[in-house]
């Protein structure tokens, strides 16, 4: 059940995705064009060319991230003891590392730079890594823990601190398997992950009985009084996508049992 899961969202995603439902329908209006339905092929024409033209000027998916990323904060103060520093897997470039035989940070390599932050902080707690190859192809390919792990240890993290899981596939897996590398079941662990995803990551960890605190980062979003007419389309989709991608990615999971609340709130 969890595969077929895993198989039906991203050929989901495939269709939902922002900029893909954008091409698919320019395409089908210009088939229909083709075959001279024009009344029809307008329809839909208009209201995607205004919709990508305002994508193309303004910061629209600003409006979609800034509530999942001002959910939950860092805490004021950290706490004085924990049992260990949870990262979730996403902040390398996974593709490229395969590609290249190396080690590439992504867009959210700000979750490795955090960890190393709270590692120094808690000298002598583990940090546990959880992620896995997400591809549908290349599954045989080297995991996403292999390449975490070198990138940890390459940051100054002790190699007998850091402890993988390397085979969940998506955040609902990552909580599923990590339980059988958790120090404590019953511990108190701080999760580091990308802002806009620390709702559902949260709830999820709720769900299988792990006590998190919420340490986001990675903000992608700009507040009201620095949102301005740019165009600048592809910076707007960087937001857009992974916004919308994480509100789908919350409502699918309230929908099949894997949190409880369809907003996780603090």
């Amino acid at each position: 059940m969890d595969n077929l899961f895993f198989v039906s969202s991203k050929l989901a995603w495939g269709l939902l995705s922002p900029i893909n439902l954008i091409i698919l329908v320019i395409s089908l209006a210009t088939v229909l064009l083709f075959f001279n339905k024009i009344s029809t092929a307008k329809w839909l024409l208009f209201p995607t060319i205004l919709v990508s033209l305002i994508v193309l000027a303004y910061p629209v998916g600003d409006y979609l991230m800034y509530p999942l990323e001002a959910r939950f904060s860092k805490p004021v103060d950290l706490p004085q003891d924990v049992d260990g520093i949870i990262v979730l897997g996403g902040g390398e470039d996974l593709k490229t590392s395969l590609s290249w035989q190396t080690t590439e940070l992504g867009n959210a390599s700000d979750r490795y730079f955090a960890t190393v932050k709270l590692a120094k902080h808690y000298p002598d707690v583990p940090i546990i890594f959880s992620g896995g190859n997400n591809f549908l192809r290349f599954q045989d390919s080297r995991k996403e823990g292999h390449i975490a792990h070198q990138i940890l240890t390459d940051l100054g993290i002790e190699d007998n601190r850091i402890m993988v899981e390397s085979q969940s596939r998506n955040t609902y897996e990552n909580f599923q398997l990590m339980k059988t590398v958790l120090p404590k079941s019953n511990g108190k662990y701080l999760l580091v992950t990308s802002a806009f995803h620390m709702a559902r990551a949260v709830g999820v960890a709720r769900q299988n009985n792990i006590d998190v605190i919420p340490y986001p980062v990675d903000y992608r979003s700009n507040k009201s009084g620095f949102r301005q007419l740019d165009f600048n389309l592809f910076e707007h989709l960087e937001v857009l996508e992974p916004a919308w991608r994480e509100w789908v990615g919350l409502t699918v999971y309230y929908w099949t049992g894997k949190i409880s609340e369809w907003f996780p709130s603090p």
